[in-house]
């Protein structure tokens, strides 16, 4: 078993770090709110650190689970950040939903200091984390790759190298365009389904099972025909993804239409006061603008 340390215990993190003391890795978890913190390791029988540094010091990996940009760059070359105690020849793995930009940084940081890093984002929300089945994106060195696996299996159901450091989050970013896009389309199709007098869940029930299926649609028209949003990947996190998509799409040249329609929409929703709410409430925008 492995000497892990976990930066980082929200939705995502909290239950993440919880598979890995399950398999019996010897983890360490710094949490902002040390609360937090200090209820995990009693319920892990874990250790708690006061700082990012001396969570990373003397583990064999490093993960890491925050909010942005900002605060990865916090925890990692900031102040009593990890990059400060991190051994040589060690593995970083950041599950942070951020730029490549920043990824792309912090490997050069890495590299100069003897220790790998890995980027890599993932798929499958709170739920996914908490039953250890997410997808797992990643970029970065090979070799270090291999010698994550183990690791990241514990809280995978699939994961892949997509590339060098950066390509993990170019991937996520991929995930999140088609995310936005299927759900306005969904949110459409619901609402001229009970536009047109249908039994909207009879409808999907049967459009499910031909080529109109996706994982949002199996999983998400329910609890959007009962305008039930209190759950899941919020708005406002949502739009924070997809300005580090326009970000990467300015620098790469790709056209995305579609998708800044849906950030509006999603600017829409937000002026309702969902920016908490679920990424399916776009649906209940088109419930106002009917009414």
């Amino acid at each position: 078993m492995a000497r892990v340390a976990f930066i980082g215990l929200g939705a995502m993190g909290y239950p993440m770090a919880g598979h890995l003391a399950n398999k019996g890795h010897d983890v360490t978890v710094f949490n902002r709110t040390l609360a937090t913190a200090q209820r995990w390791a009693q319920e892990y029988s874990g250790r708690v650190a006061q700082t990012p540094a001396q969570a990373a010091q003397d583990a064999e990996f490093v993960l890491c689970c925050v909010g942005n940009d900002d605060d990865l760059r916090a925890v990692t070359v900031g102040e009593q950040g990890a990059f400060s105690t991190i051994a040589a020849g060690s593995v970083f793995i950041d599950h942070t939903t951020a730029s490549a930009q920043v990824a792309r940084e912090l490997g050069a940081a890495a590299q100069e200091r003897g220790f790998a890093f890995l980027d890599a984002p993932v798929s499958g929300g709170q739920l996914g984390a908490q039953n250890g089945v997410l997808t797992i994106m990643v970029g970065g060195d090979a070799g270090a790759y291999q010698r994550a696996e183990p690791i990241l299996e514990c809280y995978a159901r699939m994961q892949r190298l997509m590339g060098d450091v950066g390509s993990g989050q170019l991937t996520k970013m991929v995930n999140q365009i088609c995310i936005g896009g299927l759900l306005q389309g969904l949110s459409e199709a619901l609402h001229f389904a009970q536009s047109a007098g249908l039994d909207a869940e009879a409808a999907m029930e049967v459009i499910s099972k031909g080529a109109a299926q996706s994982w949002q649609l199996e999983n998400r028209y329910k609890t959007m025909l009962a305008d039930e949003f209190d759950f899941g990947f919020a708005v406002q996190w949502m739009r924070k993804d997809f300005s580090i998509v326009f970000d990467e799409a300015r620098r790469n040249g790709a056209r995305l239409p579609v998708t800044a329609l849906v950030d509006q929409f999603y600017a829409d929703v937000e002026a309702m006061g969902g920016a908490r709410w679920d990424t399916s409430s776009l649906i209940a925008r088109l419930q106002k603008n009917k009414q």
